[in-house]
């Protein structure tokens, strides 16, 4: 998916936040350039807080491991075959 409109990227923020009302639950979106800016930051900062790195693109599945010890696991059909060294 390259080259996405602001309208298009609207379109599947507002398709997410239907998905969570379905579960009683609310998400936050955002496309304000500052707001993006600003949570693009914090993001680097947690990214930086990364001591490994769990690719597993069978199941779509990144499972990082924080300097804490704790774990954050991101379902993503992209980016486990990014992060995987191509089979020779």
């Amino acid at each position: 998916m390259t080259g996405q409109t602001h309208e298009d990227i609207q379109a599947i923020a507002d398709t997410v936040v239907e998905m969570e009302e379905e579960l009683e639950v609310s998400g936050y979106v955002t496309l304000e350039e500052a707001e993006l800016l600003r949570l693009k930051t914090l993001l680097h900062e947690w990214v930086d807080s990364v001591a490994g790195v769990v690719a597993t693109p069978a199941l779509g599945r990144v499972t990082l491991i924080h300097r804490h010890g704790r774990k954050s696991s991101i379902a993503s059909a992209d980016l486990p075959f990014m992060l995987s060294t191509p089979a020779s």
